[in-house]
């Protein structure tokens, strides 16, 4: 006969289940939530948390990196922030608690998604991914708010939504199911920071349906503590002739995943991802992208741009899929990266999965120093090398965000990228 061993639970494993056992009579929820929740945690604690066996999070052995889990606060405080762009529409969460004062700008609905989790209507998009995802299982176990946004079709708005996650210590998992309507124009910022200097475990996911003929950009700032451990995903689906421009900074966290899964269900479609990540320290930063090209005639780009320092590590996953009828399909993919000590480390892995014969698919990697003829040029006329090194670094990243069609934005986060470079370089 032979029977399965049950895993031997590590003590991060054993928090996170804890922490659902204790919490499960105050989590947010009907009937419906509770046994969908109940499935998510019974399968992290038989599968556990996912190895280096596991081909997706092979660069990342999150079972073996994640050590430890602090305890849940529920009277945690964290006060809200400025802006990041003058003018900006903040829609504040903290500590993972909606706060729903201020009015919402016309064409925009805006509902916790706690009320989604009490009515029911959040359990059909708590399911996870696959077998491997361990992100949505851990979110969707312990959810317990969020914004749901519902931008109106025709709906063009001038200034930036900021939905802004600010955390002080123990856990948020938050969730924000996103959708916007035919032929809608909005530039959305999901920011994330920490007020303290005390451990913090943060989880996200973030749905976003993008309607036919819609133009949107997201940013996602990501600002974590030092010793704060983040785990972020993203799921889009863009239809008829949407245009989805993605951009990603991560400039902050211990421990982070950064996830972004997306699919084209209509023709004309067209995404974008410009990524920049910026990793110092001993930090662990993995971005795992996949992208599936269902239908024919739609497009998309993906430039990474990584800056590692000290004893860093950086993992790119990047994954394209072109189905057997996504004909014309024109997909490109690449990974830059300035490896900048001789300590710091780097895997990339980008992948083609391609099923039609007409296509255009390419992708790339390429690891260098920094230039020591263009560092020398910069010395010789007086530039201290401390500068002149973040000079260099910071031109190799500056043209990802001068794409944003926005100055004051462009600004506010060249001033991030730059106070960041002041640190470590």
């Amino acid at each position: 006969m032979n029977m399965q061993q049950a895993i031997k639970m590590t003590a991060a494993e054993t928090a996170l289940v804890d922490a659902y056992t204790a919490q499960i009579g105050d989590l947010p929820g009907d009937g419906s939530v509770l046994s969908v929740r109940d499935t998510l945690v019974h399968e992290l604690k038989t599968a556990g948390l996912p190895t280096r066996r596991v081909e997706s999070w092979h660069y990342t052995d999150l079972r073996t990196l994640l050590r430890a889990v602090p305890t849940a606060d529920p009277t945690a405080f964290a006060d809200r922030v400025e802006a990041l762009v003058a003018g900006a529409t903040v829609l504040s969460v903290r500590n993972g608690h909606a706060d729903l004062k201020g009015n919402a700008p016309e064409g925009v609905t805006i509902r916790s998604y706690t009320d989604s989790l009490l009515d029911g209507s959040a359990a059909a998009g708590l399911a996870v991914l696959g077998t491997d995802d361990a992100i949505g299982r851990i979110n969707g176990g312990l959810v317990r708010g969020g914004l749901e946004l519902v931008i109106a079709d025709g709906t063009e708005l001038e200034d930036p939504l900021e939905i802004q996650l600010v955390q002080s210590l123990g856990q948020a998992h938050t969730r924000f199911p996103v959708s916007f309507g035919a032929n809608t124009k909005a530039t959305v910022i999901e920011r994330h920071l920490s007020t303290n200097a005390a451990e913090s475990l943060i989880s996200s996911v973030s749905d976003i349906t993008v309607g036919e003929g819609a133009e949107i950009t997201w940013i996602v700032l990501q600002q974590q503590g030092a010793a704060d451990t983040h785990l972020g995903q993203i799921r889009f689906d863009l239809a008829k002739d949407a245009k989805l421009h993605l951009f990603l900074i991560n400039a902050g966290g211990k421990l982070v995943r950064q996830e972004i899964h997306g699919k084209t269900s209509g023709e004309g479609a067209d995404f974008k991802l410009r990524g920049i990540n910026l990793l110092g320290g001993e930090s662990h930063t993995d971005v795992t992208f996949t992208l599936g090209h269902n239908v024919p005639h739609t497009t998309s780009t993906e430039i990474i741009r990584n800056v590692v320092f000290d004893r860093a590590k950086g993992v790119f996953q990047g994954k394209i899929l072109v189905a057997k009828d996504a004909q014309k399909t024109d997909a490109k993919m690449a990974c830059n990266t300035l490896l900048l000590s001789d300590d710091a480390d780097l895997s990339a892995k980008p992948e083609l999965e391609i099923f039609a014969d007409d296509v255009q698919c390419g992708h790339g990697a390429t690891v260098a120093d920094i230039d020591h003829t263009q560092l020398f040029y910069l010395m010789a006329r007086g530039i201290p090398e401390n500068k002149a090194r973040a000079m260099l670094v910071n031109a190799f990243v500056a043209e990802i965000v001068e794409e944003l069609d926005d100055e004051p934005l462009v600004e506010a986060l060249e001033s991030v990228i730059s106070a960041w470079l002041e640190k470590h370089a």
